[in-house]
């Protein structure tokens, strides 16, 4: 990108890879220059955590409140109760309001990790579009808001197009979701003066009917900045690992699982990442990415490290660190390890390998680890076992025994 832009929030997104595209890159660095802007992003509140592919954006949001701007998390309570059908195969399952209500509550928990909610000044906002979405008249709304889009253009949409070009079938409930989004963008830039919808690029489509939409209805000019759908170098979609999402929640996820995700990020994607998901300078990021051999494994290290400490603390990143270098180094047992913890009587007549590597989390189905264990590729306290019918007693646990599968996943099985 040849664009120098004046504002600190766009030179560094910029500069650390953050920006896929901009509706008007130069007349909101002009706004950004100015002084204080209002930006949101919104989240749905599908599951009781954020996940490792929200960080991206959380991280964006930070950098915009940490250059002087206001952020606001707008919290999904109302469209949730529709589902986004973007790049879906089928409807989302429909959630109670008193579901809705939890998982917000368990993403606020993540969302104050990184922002700061402080009032006054740039002190970031949550808010919820129930607050306004629940209250709507239909009638009026059809009239006022509805009047406003065309569903040719609503059809042209990739999100609806794909799912239509399968023919796999789209709800009208579905269907609102964009005007319902579109309309928050408008809600929001009356109520607060926000001038900018953020988000990943597959919202680009929901992101430019809710400026056309408060361009029509107030006459604002806002504006839409866009960040990319990241893959890992191997071509893995980021946020996932062999054991499903990697969960914000340490309820949901330990601290040592979270550092260890971080710790075994692919070589080629260290510098990226060190740019994206730390507040290293950029030329150490590059340094660091740089690096090849046993060296680049440093740098892993201090990606995980720098992350954990965002996320759960600098005393949970060294324990992490300390309990993988414990485990790897020395082949200990470490305590901060996943442990899959079993009662007396679930083990009184014996409970099988095949069973133990299951139920820890080192294979999603039973075939899986069996596979896994007739390959050679599981080892029980550092030395191979290839037999999945191996029989473990309350005697056999009486110490931890720690599972390994391959050179990178561990879990304990412990009585109690």
């Amino acid at each position: 990108m040849t664009y120098h832009p004046k504002s600190d929030f766009l030179r560094i997104i910029i500069e650390r890879g953050f920006l896929a595209d901009c509706t008007d890159l130069q007349e909101l660095d002009a706004a950004l220059s100015k002084g204080m802007v209002t930006a949101y992003i919104g989240y749905d509140a599908t599951a009781a955590s954020l996940h490792v592919g929200h960080l991206l954006n959380i991280m964006l949001l930070r950098w915009f409140q940490k250059t002087g701007n206001k952020p606001i998390t707008l919290m999904g309570g109302g469209t949730t109760k529709v589902g986004d059908p973007s790049f879906r195969s089928e409807e989302r399952p429909l959630l109670t309001p008193e579901k809705i209500d939890e998982n917000i509550a368990g993403m606020q928990r993540v969302f104050d990790r990184y922002l700061d909610y402080t009032d006054g000044g740039n002190g970031a906002m949550m808010r919820n579009n129930a607050e306004w979405l629940d209250g709507l008249n239909y009638l009026d709304f059809l009239r006022d808001i509805g009047r406003h889009f065309s569903v040719n253009r609503m059809l042209s949409f990739e999100s609806v197009k794909s799912r239509l070009d399968r023919e796999q079938s789209l709800s009208f409930l579905e269907f609102n979701y964009m005007i319902l989004q579109a309309y928050d963008f408008l809600e929001l830039n009356r109520r607060y003066g926000c001038l900018l919808q953020m988000g990943g690029s597959d919202q680009w489509g929901n992101i430019v009917n809710g400026i056309d939409l408060t361009r029509r209805v107030l006459d604002a000019e806002i504006f839409g900045l866009t960040t990319p759908l990241l893959t890992t170098s191997d071509g893995r979609k980021m946020g996932k690992s062999q054991g499903g999402a990697v969960w914000l929640s340490g309820d949901m996820l330990s601290p040592y699982e979270f550092w260890q995700f971080w710790r075994n990020t692919t070589d080629a994607d260290v510098g990226r990442f060190l740019k994206l998901y730390t507040e290293l300078p950029v030329e150490e990021c590059d340094r660091l990415g740089a690096l090849e051999g046993s060296e680049i494994n440093g740098a892993k290290i201090i990606l995980a490290n720098a992350v954990t400490t965002l996320l759960h603390g600098a005393e949970a990143a060294a324990a992490a660190e300390a309990t993988a270098r414990e485990v790897f180094e020395r082949g200990g047992v470490g305590e901060d390890l996943p442990t899959l913890h079993l009662e007396a009587a679930e083990v009184a007549e014996g409970i099988s390998l095949a069973q133990l590597v299951l139920r820890s989390g080192l294979a999603k189905t039973g075939k899986d680890g069996k596979r896994l264990i007739a390959e050679g590729g599981l080892k029980v306290n550092d030395e191979i076992c290839a037999d999945p019918g191996r029989m473990f007693h309350a005697s056999d646990l009486a110490e931890p025994v720690k599972l390994s599968a391959g050179k990178k996943r561990h879990a304990l099985v412990a009585l109690g």
